[in-house]
């Protein structure tokens, strides 16, 4: 990990840590660069714009993916596989030059370097989850074509964040535009999983000029008083959680200001309500209770449904 030198001029330990910090990020750089799938929806939109953002801010290349899924025409009716076939192609083309279209309207005279458009025949998910080995991080919109209701997260984003490899950012169709200047919110539980969450979303602090805040629970489930608890030793330990936590990368981002905010339990709900606040918010995939190999925490899996803000869920690749 770097440290910035405690002495010394301070522009010339900020250059470092900047060319520190984009060496980190060359190395990142893959394939597809920022992976965004589009299908023409207004979830799929709103997944561009922010995928936009984002690459104008890293100097990231972009990849706007479509997926058309196999279907089969059935008897009586096969003479029609060759123009639905025909059809899906054709509606591939639009919704990649409409995606292109909402791309360019979102980077204003911004330079990003490369944004490409590319159509897959397979699955969507799981050829989006394969496709995400290959990129840096992947975008999605919350829901899709066809979704039903609005408390369900879409197939395609729940299948993402269960298998994809790397960060998954889910973007609500729904959402106001965030204030620039709102903060971040990470969700921080004190698992060696949860570092990668703390890594990039001191990162996007950094990278958007914005406070960070670092909410912990010291319990998941729902706490009761409890005659004789020694509530006074759960704080304190939970303090110590995260000073243990964000020390090293406070040292990493010393121009990130840091809240810190201390919750006795029910971290979904609490990040939740203090996303309101937020313009984005990062967590790990699983939690303090996670096993190598477990799909999807239960926090991270609430936090993407629920939140009316961006979201980001880092993996494991």
């Amino acid at each position: 990990m770097h440290r910035p030198d405690k002495g010394g001029n301070s522009t010339r330990r900020q250059t470092a840590q900047t060319e520190s910090r984009g060496s980190e990020m060359a190395e990142s750089i893959t394939k597809y660069g920022i992976l965004v799938a589009v299908d023409g929806s207004p979830e799929s939109e709103a997944a561009v714009s922010w995928a936009a953002r984002e690459a104008v801010m890293r100097r990231l290349p972009v990849t706007l993916m479509h997926v058309i899924a196999p279907v089969e025409v059935t008897w009586p009716v096969t003479y029609l596989q060759s123009s639905f076939d025909e059809w899906q192609e054709e509606n591939a083309k639009q919704v990649l030059e409409q995606a292109q279209k909402t791309f360019q309207g979102s980077v204003g005279g911004a330079e990003v370097p490369a944004v490409n458009s590319v159509v897959e025949h397979g699955p969507i998910a799981s050829t989006l989850v394969a496709a995400s080995a290959d990129a840096w991080m992947v975008v999605a919109g919350n829901r899709g074509m066809g979704a039903l209701g609005r408390a369900l997260l879409g197939s395609v984003s729940s299948g993402l964040l269960h298998y994809a490899r790397g960060p998954v950012a889910i973007i609500p169709a729904e959402a106001p535009t965030p204030d620039p200047a709102a903060p971040v919110l990470l969700g921080i539980d004190g698992s060696p999983a949860a570092e990668g969450a703390t890594a990039l979303a001191f990162d996007e602090a950094s990278r958007r000029g914005v406070e960070l805040v670092a909410l912990h629970a010291w319990s998941d489930t729902r706490v009761f008083p409890i005659v004789g608890a020694d509530w006074q030793k759960h704080q304190e330990e939970g303090q110590e959680v995260l000073a243990e936590r964000l020390a090293g990368w406070q040292e990493q981002y010393p121009e990130v200001r840091v809240r810190r905010r201390l919750v006795c339990d029910q971290p979904a709900r609490w990040l939740l309500d203090e996303s309101d606040q937020a313009q984005l918010v990062v967590v790990g995939s699983r939690g303090r209770g996670g096993f190598k190999g477990m799909l999807l925490g239960s926090v991270a899996a609430k936090v993407a449904q629920g939140a009316q803000v961006p979201v980001i869920v880092v993996r494991d690749r």
